[in-house]
């Protein structure tokens, strides 16, 4: 489709305003200011406010933004709850559990210095001080396309509006604009659409091992005075989880008698049945869960994916025109549970290597390999370093062997012990047939503890405009009931945390592959777990999916 576009110039374009994103534009004007330097740099978000799609647990380590904003108390950071005491539990079946002591546990699982927070808030607060310095923030505007010229990243497209079903322009469409920059920092979070493309693109991720993933849950409870106490972290590992499906469970205690609870899936697991909403649905259950929930009102829903392959998984960060940044790149440190702290660290270091580029008289389009060496250089390297184990540790010895050997490794030799585990798997290619695997059967909702996927959704705040291009792509619309139907039992069905997808019968008995796209909340889990990676997520027009409130 030839459409006319406006296009505006940037020193650098950011995409997404999550904690890497916003941390790298206010590190670039910091940078400016000091250098008595001007500098245009601009942040698109997809979501229809800074903060609306950002999902996280979260206990926040407070680290780089000590180094980002030195002054963040006085400046009034939402980080009002800190952790004040820590619980891990392993839960040996649906009733029993067994508190672990200290000294059972990895050092990177201790959360003194930390605080409880909603992440959402802390993005809206930091695009607070962005804009205070200059960067201009253009919420709504999903960046749907990469300008690449030459061979060169020169900049993104945002999203067409407008669009009918079939592709064609209806009364009101308006084209997307083109965003160019010297540089484009990609901070799109977990498994981002231009980030996927831009993998394949320039081979960023040749020679390492594949990307881990997991799926992410979390609620938001009001709960009475009684059970609410400030500052707990609860975590969990064990049930309902089965012995080859590794994952685990949190229940922070936030401000305002909040409780933040959630489960966390590894996307490796095998069996099709396995329906990670269910699963947490069960979790809820469990009385060291149940003592603090009961009683209390749910008040918000949401899912996301999360990377968590670490160093092992990292892709090559530079490419001609721009570098990768935070979960885009895999920057979490999954022993720690913890990723908001490095995307920071990694968005500030991405700054930094553009800024001193463009001091040095550099026009732009550049693949800055320098990068790579800044990064080796810093605390974000040497703690994913010493973390490369964890993950691997946890899929190749099982939940109990794999958490003694990360407790021995982390706790005794501080993570140096003088080998590197690997985890070369796909994770999309780990289901086993449905017919070789137990069926589960989930018990019914009690809309008290448990609960089903559309009043779920309907908590998370999704809308999309319906008369739009469905932006769940199917590469190949037979797959999904020529072969993974009779194969996988059709996992999309129970993998999907929102009821996309499902099979229902046509008007002629046979079954029907059938995508509820107004539904999706944007966890990007269909486009890691379907086995025939045939589902392929793209943004939505305009400010589509989910509006969490203080996720």
């Amino acid at each position: 489709m030839d459409v006319q576009r406006e296009s505006m110039e940037f020193d650098v374009v950011i995409v997404g305003a999550g904690p890497a994103g916003l941390a790298a534009a206010i590190r670039l004007m910091q940078q400016a200011q000091q250098a008595q330097q001007e500098l245009m740099v601009c942040v698109v978000e997809k979501g229809s406010e800074v903060g609306a799609h950002i999902l996280s647990g979260a206990v926040f380590e407070p680290r780089a933004l000590q180094e980002l904003l030195p002054d963040w108390q006085s400046l009034g950071a939402p980080l009002n709850t800190p952790v004040v005491h820590d619980d891990i539990y392993l839960l040996q079946s649906a009733t029993q559990a067994k508190k672990l002591p200290g000294f059972a546990v990895p050092n990177t699982m201790h959360n003194s210095g930390n605080y409880i927070v909603s992440m959402g808030n802390v993005c809206r607060w930091l695009a607070e001080q962005a804009e205070q310095l200059g960067v201009e923030i253009f919420p709504g505007f999903p960046a749907s396309e990469l300008i690449i010229e030459d061979g060169v990243v020169k900049g993104i497209i945002t999203g067409d509006m407008g669009l009918d079903v079939d592709g064609s322009q209806k009364d009101s469409f308006e084209p997307g604009m083109e965003l160019r920059a010297k540089y484009t920092i990609f901070a799109e979070g977990c498994r981002g659409h231009l980030g996927k493309q831009l993998l394949q693109q320039f081979a960023l991720d040749k020679d390492r091992s594949p990307q881990h993933y997991a799926i992410g849950f979390k609620e938001i409870w009001d709960v009475d005075t009684s059970k609410h106490h400030p500052g707990l972290v609860v975590h969990s590992a064990g049930w309902p989880l089965d012995k080859d499906t590794s994952g685990g469970g949190y229940l922070y205690h936030a401000e305002n008698q909040q409780i933040l609870v959630g489960l966390i899936i590894d996307l490796n697991y095998s069996n099709p049945h396995l329906s990670p909403f269910e699963e947490f649905q069960r979790f809820k259950q469990h009385p060291v869960m149940k003592q603090y929930l009961e009683g209390g009102k749910r008040v918000s829903y949401g899912a996301r994916a999360i990377a968590k392959g670490g160093l092992n998984s990292l892709p090559k960060m530079s490419f001609p025109g721009g570098l990768l940044a935070g979960c885009e790149a895999g920057t979490l440190n999954f022993a720690k549970i913890k990723g908001n702290h490095t995307a920071m660290k990694s968005g500030m270091l991405a700054a930094e290597t553009i800024f001193a580029a463009l001091q040095s008289g550099d026009e732009g389009g550049q693949d800055l390999t320098q990068h790579q060496q800044r990064f080796e250089q810093s605390w974000l390297y040497d703690e994913l370093y010493r973390s490369r184990n964890f993950g691997p540790a946890m899929h190749k010895f099982g939940t109990f062997w794999g958490g003694a050997y990360n407790t021995i490794e982390q706790n005794w030799f501080a993570g140096k012990l003088p080998w590197t585990l690997k985890d070369e798997s796909l994770d999309h290619a780990q289901l086993k047939p449905a017919s070789d695997c137990p069926m589960i059967n989930y018990p019914k909702p009690d809309n008290v503890l448990s609960f089903d996927r559309l009043s779920s959704v309907y908590l998370s705040n999704t809308n999309h405009e319906e008369k739009q291009p469905c932006h769940l792509k199917l590469k190949d619309p037979s797959i999904p009931i020529s072969q993974n139907l009779p194969r996988f039992a059709e996992p999309a069905q129970r993998y999907c945390p929102a009821g996309v997808y499902e099979v229902i019968e046509d008007t002629d008995g046979s079954p029907r592959f059938q995508i509820n796209a107004q539904n999706c909340i944007h966890c990007k889990t269909c486009d890691i777990k379907d086995p025939a990676q045939n589902i392929s997520w793209v943004t939505p027009e305009g400010p589509g999916g989910p509006n969490y409130p203080n996720m």
